[in-house]
C-alpha cells in the first residue's frame, strides 16, 4: 500500500467517524477522502519557522526585540473547535437544549 493509499484511508476513517460511523457510505467517504488527499499534496507547504524569521529579518532591530518580548507576554487564543461538517441532504446531530440556570438562592 502506498504513502498515499494509507493517507486516503486515514482521510476516511475520519469522515466515517465525524459523520457517527454510517454503514453503507464507503465510495463517498472514499472518494471525499482521494480529494482531501490530492489537495493535501498539491498545497504548498511553507515551515512556520520560515515564515516567522523572514518577518524578523526584514523588521529593524529595535523593533524586532520589542516585539518579541510583547508576543510572548501574551498568551496566545485558542483555536475555535473544528466544526463537523454535514454533505448536503444529511441531517446532522441534533443538539439538546442547554437547561435553564436556576437563579442563587437567597
Amino acid at each position: 500500500m502506498s504513502t498515499d493509499d494509507k493517507r486516503i484511508r486515514e482521510f476516511a476513517y475520519q469522515i466515517w467517524e465525524s459523520e457517527g460511523k454510517p454503514e453503507g457510505h464507503e465510495d463517498r467517504h472514499w472518494e471525499m477522502a482521494r480529494k482531501l488527499a490530492e489537495a493535501e499534496a498539491l498545497a504548498p507547504s511553507k515551515s512556520p519557522k520560515a515564515a516567522g524569521s523572514k518577518a524578523a529579518t526584514k523588521a529593524p532591530a529595535g523593533k524586532a526585540d520589542a516585539k518579541a518580548v510583547d508576543s510572548k507576554a501574551k498568551p496566545k487564543a485558542k483555536p475555535a473547535a473544528a466544526s463537523t461538517v454535514v454533505p448536503p441532504g444529511e441531517k446532522g446531530a441534533e443538539k439538546k437544549p442547554r437547561a435553564a440556570r436556576k437563579p442563587p438562592a437567597s
